[in-house]
């Protein structure tokens, strides 16, 4: 029998936790969520989870960075189907409002992390994720336009403040915000189904303005 090492346990029990924060906190939201009530979904103790999480807060941030890492990795399998740059930023753009029709997706992404973690954490989790996707996308879709040549490739995008770029982190915060926004309109929506298409209509007319 191989044992697992501390380090393998001390992963295995932080993703339970983490899994289950994902779905209790999606499922009732952070205010009705205890900590106590995810440590028993994962099937630890409290003091497990203290050991692992310093507290409520702590265990949200995880489970709101575990919700970006997976919507970041459908985006870029969205983006990889599609034919040319444009039309992969256009599929990133619905797949992004696609997700938004998930009840815990919309509850720990939209509604509760502005307010648990402070804009300042979300956005830098989500520099890390989606918008690092979405930034990466418009800065191919827009190089895609530019004649060839031997500075014409696209740069490091891991700084989202640069500006050498023309714009680019700027426009991509701005459809950020749109499809955020977009987004809190479907989970205050009576229909979302129905919003959908149109709500991706307008994201198209809004990216096809920022096309060189």
């Amino acid at each position: 029998m191989i044992r697992r090492t501390q380090a393998e346990r001390s992963d295995e029990t932080t993703g339970r936790l983490v899994r289950a924060a994902r779905e209790l906190f999606g499922a009732h939201g952070y205010a009705l969520t205890s900590i106590d009530a995810v440590a028993a979904a994962a099937g630890v103790t409290k003091g497990a989870a203290y050991h692992h999480f310093n507290g409520k807060v702590a265990l949200f941030r995880a489970a709101f960075a575990g919700e970006q890492e997976e919507v970041a990795a459908a985006l870029e399998r969205a983006a990889l189907s599609e034919p040319d740059p444009w039309a992969a930023l256009r599929r990133g753009c619905r797949t992004f409002l696609e997700r938004c029709l998930d009840p815990g997706f919309r509850q720990i992404v939209l509604l509760d992390a502005p307010s648990v973690l402070g804009w300042e954490t979300v956005r830098e989790i989500e520099y890390a994720h989606t918008l690092r996707v979405l930034l990466t996308g418009l800065q191919l879709a827009t190089a895609a336009e530019q004649p060839a040549g031997p500075d014409a490739a696209v740069g490091d995008v891991a700084d989202g403040d640069q500006a050498a770029d023309g714009g680019l982190s700027m426009r991509a915060q701005l459809v950020f915000g749109a499809l955020c926004e977009g987004g809190m309109l479907l989970a205050r929506s009576a229909d979302p189904a129905a919003d959908l298409p149109r709500l991706a209509a307008e994201a198209d007319r809004f990216l096809a303005a920022l096309r060189p």
